[in-house]
């Protein structure tokens, strides 16, 4: 098991290294760096301040394109952004910056990427939370019901519902909350704007929750619907899985009530491959959020800083979110194994090595 590990956590470093090089190669070398995005901003302040000095001309109409752009400033713009340097001395730098962890400043926004993720990190734990307890609040008990029941009208009815939510995508059914709900055509009872009321603040601790709670009732909603169809299913078939093995018979021919059978011998081995799967699906839900989620209702989260941040060319913030969410997203592979050998000591990792 600690040999198994060890190789574990030396691979973490040649697979991060490998994402980080194949990020940095497309983002260096693509056209459109940031240095062409402030000077594709700058064309357009000229040429508005042309159009609205050439109004007064008789009607006409004058660009002055790069007028006002010399060599000199792009060059400073350059040396301020890091493009003065090789690529390779770069990647080398971001190499050494990532290893003591420094994410780095962005370009566009004055402030570290450290910052940035912490301010909008709240938006995405809502989110997160709330996802993840509702999937297994609401999938592994409907999943355990359904195999109990399998074939009957319950089972039915209750498939074509998750699967239809499944078939939602989650920012159609965001429009149809927000036309239902939201003040769209029909009812004003939801807000569509951030976590809390402007008067969050001055409201009683009670007045907190509801306030919150209020404020995330919609886009929670819209995220968590579409992934009950998954986790339902696999606790259904695993647990159909379960009480067609040998040991239930035995069990029952023992003696042992229906309850027991299920609840003391079925359920532990049947939520093996669901247990397994928390560490995976906690770390998915809480850095993952939906941009158009995030878009619809106007949450400003991870999401949406990640989009942003690729449209302007934002590097720094672009590969630090990544190093960091790839970092996370390798050492949750490794609790999830770990958490198989806890949940079932039957499961030997040194095996695969004879």
């Amino acid at each position: 098991m600690w040999y198994y590990l060890l190789k574990r956590l030396l691979a973490i470093i040649p697979t991060l290294i490998g994402v980080l090089t194949l990020t940095f190669v497309i983002t260096q070398f693509v056209p459109g760096g940031p240095v062409e995005h402030v000077l594709t901003q700058l064309d357009g302040e000229s040429a508005r301040s042309g159009a609205e000095g050439g109004a007064g001309n008789s009607g006409g109409w004058s660009y002055s394109g790069r007028k006002g752009i010399d060599s000199q400033q792009v060059e400073q713009l350059s040396k301020l952004y890091g493009f003065d340097k090789a690529p390779l001395a770069r990647y080398w730098q971001m190499l050494n910056n990532f290893l003591h962890f420094n994410l780095g400043e962005s370009y566009f926004r004055n402030d570290s990427v450290w910052s940035l993720i912490k301010q909008k990190l709240g938006v995405s734990v809502s989110l997160g939370v709330w996802t993840f307890f509702l999937t297994y609040l609401v999938s592994v008990p409907l999943g355990v019901a359904k195999a109990i029941h399998a074939g009957s009208r319950f089972d039915f009815i209750s498939s074509l519902l998750v699967l239809g939510g499944y078939a939602v995508p989650g920012f159609v059914l965001g429009v149809l909350l927000i036309v239902l709900f939201g003040g769209g055509s029909f009812w004003d009872i939801f807000p569509l704007r951030g976590l809390t009321s402007e008067n969050w603040a001055e409201l009683s601790w009670f007045g907190k929750v509801t306030d919150y709670l209020w404020h995330i009732t919609l886009p929670v909603t819209a995220s968590v619907v579409s992934t009950f169809a998954l986790k339902t299913l696999l606790t259904k078939n695993t647990f159909l899985d379960e009480l067609s093995r040998q040991y239930v018979l035995t069990a029952r021919a023992k003696g042992l009530s229906e309850r027991q059978v299920l609840w003391k011998h079925v359920f532990r081995n049947a939520l093996l491959p669901l247990v397994t799967g928390f560490p995976g699906t906690f770390i998915t839900a809480f850095f993952t959020g939906s941009l158009l989620i995030e878009t619809l209702f106007s949450l400003d989260g991870l999401g949406l800083l990640s989009f942003e941040s690729i449209n302007n060319r934002d590097y720094p913030v672009v590969l630090g979110t990544l190093y960091l969410f790839t970092l996370l997203g390798l050492f949750t592979k490794l609790i999830g194994d770990i958490a198989y050998c806890v949940v079932d000591p039957r499961i030997k990792f040194d095996a695969q090595e004879l």
